[in-house]
């Protein structure tokens, strides 16, 4: 008997490794998939223009794609934990404003501080977001699609409908998103710090697993004593700061701050998350999957006007990517159940 229970709890090891091994190898793929999209899109695009491939336009790109990315970190940890956040626009264009007006009125004021004015508006978004998520129980696209109505209409209260031009905003403030350190744009160095953090804390921190397993299994994950609240309470927050320091960045990038700034720009985000295979079911997503993802939207927004596509065909090949990034997304999770599902039966 204890021989064959042994066996039996080998069998299962094995049927558990293999899984995992299928899971990791379908990820893999799927992120080695992308990147061999990215290189033949753009060898293509090259192939019709000449200058695509040309240092300047490459660091075009990626500053383009800088902010994105960053606001894409933040929404994989949102649609881990099985949630959305269609607030992040508002909440952008509300810590851009309310820095602009800041630096407006105080032009010697120190560009960080402008930029913790920025992420403290941004945070305290994402903390009342965070509250209501998690300990009011609102279904997060309620909550998030009601508070951005909330924060967009303080967008425009606070300016009182007007804009903040260029010639109201301090060069020192301007400097930072379009300054340098060694050559690179301050805009790219920003997200690679990003990146950096959020790569340690969901790999090497035990709050980063949990926001895992929640989504994974929430039911479990209360069960195993994890506080589910405090943890979306979290992601939310950080949510929430991102898009402020993103709000910052946006206004001094483009030295205009609007009431309808970055409307809509929610959507862009989420669409990297899911080309970069971040499950809406939440559990799955990868750092590294989301950062190609917002690469890819970047590389489209850039390639397709050089080379003389329609405005209107541009949304039509950008939907159709996005549609077969779910698509990919739906098969792969029913590979991965059906093989979980055949080794429970083992």
């Amino acid at each position: 008997m204890k021989q064959a229970a042994t066996n039996s709890a080998a069998l299962q090891g094995a049927g558990h490794d293999k899984s995992g091994s299928l899971s990791a190898n379908i990820a893999k793929f799927r992120e080695l998939g992308l990147l061999l999209f990215i290189v033949i899109l753009s060898v293509g695009v090259q192939l019709r223009n000449p200058s695509f491939l040309t240092w300047e336009n490459i660091s075009d790109i990626a500053t383009n794609t800088a902010i994105l990315s960053i606001l894409a970190v933040g929404m994989m940890l949102v649609i881990i934990t099985r949630g959305i956040d269609l607030s992040i626009g508002a909440t952008l264009a509300l810590s851009g404003m309310v820095s602009a007006l800041t630096v407006s009125q105080y032009p010697d004021l120190h560009p960080l501080l402008a930029v913790g004015v920025g992420v403290g508006v941004g945070l305290v978004c994402g903390v009342v977001i965070g509250f209501l998520v998690s300990w009011i129980n609102i279904l997060p696209i309620i909550a998030t699609l009601g508070m951005m109505n909330v924060f967009r209409g303080l967008t425009f209260e606070t300016s009182g409908g007007k804009w903040v031009s260029a010639h109201q905003m301090p060069e020192s403030f301007k400097a930072i998103a379009t300054g340098s350190v060694f050559g690179i744009n301050n805009l790219i160095l920003i997200a690679i710090a990003i990146y950096i953090v959020a790569y340690y804390f969901v790999s090497h921190t035990r709050t980063g697993r949990r926001v895992y397993a929640i989504g994974s299994n929430p039911e479990s994950a209360e069960i195993s004593g994890i506080r589910t609240g405090r943890i979306l309470w979290l992601v939310y927050s950080i949510m929430g700061g991102l898009s402020g320091l993103a709000g910052v960045l946006w206004v001094s990038k483009f030295a205009s701050a609007q009431g309808d700034t970055a409307s809509g720009y929610e959507l862009s985000v989420i669409a990297a998350c899911v080309l970069g295979g971040v499950s809406i079911a939440g559990g799955v997503g990868k750092l590294s999957g989301v950062i190609l993802g917002a690469v890819l939207l970047g590389i489209l927004n850039n390639a397709l006007p050089m080379i003389n596509v329609s405005p209107f065909w541009q949304n039509f090949i950008q939907g159709s990517i996005i549609l077969i990034a779910v698509l990919v997304n739906a098969l792969v999770k029913r590979g991965i159940d059906r093989n979980n599902l055949m080794r429970r039966k083992i």
